[in-house]
């Protein structure tokens, strides 16, 4: 067994075999996950909020999705990953809140879950697995072993896609 990297919210890190990451509490951020099968190297970034564009003096990237999945890339293929092997899995974008009216907060979650499929289109990366919305949070890990992502949600039975 390998160690387990604790990514946290805002965050992301990139980690091999035997170790896995792991995110804890994805409520209507995303954990998004990419993993090449053949070197064993996994990443993960726990965002936010879906565009870093609504923002000014943004310094933290992996709080956005737009930014943090294309640093979290960038890490992958520095440490030794293929693009062309690369898969993706997302977690999380929950309606946490019911939230009346016209408010786009409550939306956040959908809108983070659609910025990780956009985003993983042009990076051309497959999202091979999902688990979003909803109305909980979820706690996340991927085993950079094999790449399974390890669902725990309280209440639920834990699932691995």
């Amino acid at each position: 067994m390998g160690n387990s990297i604790k990514v946290g919210m805002a965050d992301l890190k990139v980690a091999k075999a035997p170790d896995s990451l792991i995110t804890l509490g994805l409520g209507s951020c995303i954990g998004l996950t990419l993993y090449d099968p053949v070197t064993k190297v996994g990443g993960m970034v726990h965002y936010m909020l879906p565009d870093s564009t609504q923002l000014k003096n943004n310094s933290n990237i992996a709080k956005f999705g737009d930014t943090g999945i294309k640093e979290l890339y960038r890490l992958m293929v520095a440490n030794g990953a293929s693009p062309k092997r690369m898969v993706a899995k997302i977690a999380g974008g929950a309606k946490m809140f019911e939230v009346s009216g016209l408010s786009n907060v409550g939306h956040v979650g959908e809108r983070n879950a659609e910025q990780a499929k956009k985003m993983l289109k042009e990076l051309k990366v497959p999202l091979v697995a999902e688990d979003t919305g909803l109305n909980y949070g979820r706690t996340v890990e991927l085993f950079c072993e094999n790449g399974d992502f390890f669902i725990k949600a309280v209440g639920k039975s834990n699932k691995t896609i």
